[in-house]
């Protein structure tokens, strides 16, 4: 109910504030709004407000929204209203109209990331963790617990700003120049190649291909619970008892422990554990689990988490009023530019189609982001605001961006676009978005699959 709740939310905002977009500029070039109707598809609900000559309506299907406009080429005109008719405004009040929409979303990505960089946003540390062997991160030089102060002298504040600067240099095939600050304190300087990576590994994640992961503190071999009835608790274990060695081999991480375990389905381990100060011997014998057709150990316990040393790995990105409008702007346009980079890297088939996502992927993402939180929340309405806006910029017809498309061609020739290309601009449109939505629902699919 969550998920379906928060993704009602989100396409409402969205639809809202893009129609209103067109709606605002229609009214100020004094285009008669007939309609104004978030969804498509039949009226469920209409009301019109007193002295207005616009329709209100929410229509059944709740994933999109239009206005309708006065326009002789949809209905007769009364010959005192020809004036106020969309296709009589000259082309330019035409071309602000239809982009006003598109510009409505990225202006609303830009006030929610604004919120939040006033407020603050709680973001993980860019410190790196366990570099992985034979990377391009491990070929650079790069270690263990440095964090990474810039790239390519753009500040990254976070883990998840990293990502998004070094995202834009992978899919511009560039070299980041690293700014790095060791445990001790000292800046230092590395080289970090993106020309081993190829469009393929942007169908996965990147930053694993790149070698690179965020730091975590330490998860050592102590029980922090116990499941009622488990093999643990079965075998004496306590809360609080810290494992020393297992089958006679030592161990120094929670790691090393579940790998020994998961090793010994319905085998009895010899172990040592040290409790209150004392050590002593167990036997324990996991049960039998069953993982991906794969029998593998489980005794029933969890490990207990240091909880200060996990929130010393959080920061909060805040920023006065003036550079969080500044950073918001930034974050909006870099994001918007990094979309159009991925989708034309789909169109030239450089990048994989899996990477689109549709109605269901969005849904469950809202539920997430909302179970995480309202900062959460709100940064996902502006990630998805901006997709918005930046979709319906593409010149393709059916779309803002398609219309913007013809009357920049009327701008230029004097003349609008003839009936028939126009028509056969709109069959086209519908053939790319029917077969755009039907990879996108397949993703969807599949990725439910898959889990």
């Amino acid at each position: 109910m969550l998920t379906l709740f928060a993704f009602i939310v989100a396409i409402a905002v969205l639809v809202i504030f893009h129609e209103l977009g067109h709606f605002w500029v229609a009214r100020w070039c004094d285009v008669k709004v007939l309609r104004f109707s978030v969804g498509f598809g039949k009226v469920i609900y209409a009301k019109r407000f007193v002295n207005s000559e616009t329709e209100w309506v929410v229509s059944a299907i709740p994933l999109g929204g239009y206005v309708k406009m006065l326009d002789e080429r949809e209905v007769d005109v009364a010959p005192h209203e020809l004036s106020r008719s969309f296709n009589r405004k000259p082309v330019l009040q035409r071309m602000a109209i239809v982009v006003a929409g598109p510009l409505a979303n990225l202006l609303l990505a830009i006030a929610l990331y604004c919120v939040l960089f006033l407020y603050g946003v709680p973001a993980l540390k860019p410190i790196l963790g366990e570099v992985m062997p034979q990377s391009p991160a491990a070929s650079a030089g790069l270690k263990s617990q440095y964090s990474v102060v810039s790239i390519n002298a753009q500040a990254t504040p976070s883990w998840q700003e990293m990502r998004w600067v070094l995202l834009d240099l992978v899919l511009q095939q560039k070299s980041a120049q690293l700014e790095l600050r060791s445990p001790q304190g000292e800046l230092e300087y590395r080289v970090l190649e993106m020309s081993s990576l190829t469009a393929a590994d942007l169908d996965s994640d990147f930053m694993q291909k790149l070698g690179l992961k965020p730091y975590q503190p330490n998860v050592y071999p102590i029980i922090g619970k116990l499941v009622e009835g488990g093999a643990g608790q079965r075998a004496g274990l306590q809360v609080n008892d810290r494992i020393l060695s297992a089958a006679g081999q030592p161990l120094a991480l929670w790691e090393d422990w579940v790998n020994v375990v998961r090793a010994h389905p319905a085998q009895a381990l010899d172990i040592e554990i040290e409790r209150a100060g004392m050590r002593l011997k167990l036997s324990v014998t996991p049960d039998v689990f069953d993982d991906a057709g794969k029998q593998v150990g489980r005794i029933g316990a969890g490990a207990f988490i240091d909880e200060a040393a996990f929130d010393a790995m959080l920061t909060e990105v805040r920023y006065p009023v003036g550079m969080a409008l500044r950073e918001a702007t930034r974050k909006t346009w870099e994001t918007s530019i990094i979309s159009l980079k991925m989708m034309g890297k789909m169109v030239m088939g450089e990048v994989s189609l899996k990477n689109l996502s549709g109605p269901i992927t969005i849904a469950d993402y809202a539920g997430q982001s909302a179970q995480l939180g309202l900062g959460a929340y709100i940064g996902f309405l502006a990630l998805i605001s901006i997709s918005l806006g930046v979709l319906n910029l593409l010149p393709i017809p059916l779309l803002d961006g398609g219309h913007l498309l013809y009357y920049a061609v009327e701008f230029l020739k004097g003349s609008p676009v003839s009936e028939t290309l126009w028509e056969a601009g709109q069959k086209v449109g519908i053939a790319l978005l029917v077969t755009m939505m039907a990879f996108a629902i397949f993703n969807d699919i599949s990725r439910l699959i898959s889990g």
